[in-house]
């Protein structure tokens, strides 16, 4: 049976600071796809893991320029540019390839709950909700999937479905917006 092809909500310009001190936007990301997840570097055993399996797929496209990582803190008083630069190094993140944002805890928080559509914090919790989940945005800025970033399974079908993506970029003259 066909299936047709998900495509979710159009994200709006943002930027944020990244683990280089650099300001990275959508501006930054014109032309590619990247995935999309929220953690804390102080989190116990979820962040590493999903962390993990992210650097599988910056493994899996190294080379590929059009695909690049975004992970958002949800903890922007903990973690500054000083301390994403640590945890990136940790997990050996390619510079222009992975990027480690921080900010303004409102403006993240808008993020995550307009834009990404996650839960809004509950509560007085002492960071933003953070999530298992990982979002692939294509390079109309459209997510087109979402993901549980602790099974090793949907990472498989993560990486299937940006190689299906950047096939159909090189193979069809689909309109940029």
């Amino acid at each position: 049976m066909w299936q047709r092809d998900t495509v979710f909500h159009r994200l709006r310009n943002y930027s944020f600071p990244s683990q280089t001190g650099r300001v990275v936007g959508q501006k930054d990301l014109k032309g590619g796809l990247y995935v999309t997840s929220f953690f804390y570097t102080a989190c116990p055993q979820d962040c590493a893991q999903r962390n993990s399996q992210l650097t599988r797929v910056q493994e899996k496209f190294r080379f590929e320029p059009r695909v690049r990582l975004i992970s958002y803190t949800v903890n922007p008083t903990q973690d500054s540019v000083a301390v994403l630069e640590r945890y990136a190094e940790r997990y050996g993140a390619i510079a222009g390839k992975w990027f480690f944002l921080t900010g303004d805890k409102n403006q993240l928080n808008r993020l995550l709950t307009e834009e990404y559509r996650l839960p809004a914090p509950v509560g007085e919790a002492p960071s933003i909700q953070h999530s298992q989940q990982l979002f692939l945005v294509d390079r109309n800025h459209r997510v087109r999937g979402i993901y549980d970033g602790t099974k090793a399974r949907e990472i498989d079908r993560l990486i299937t479905e940006i190689s299906v993506l950047l096939y159909t970029y090189d193979h069809n003259d689909e309109p940029r917006a």
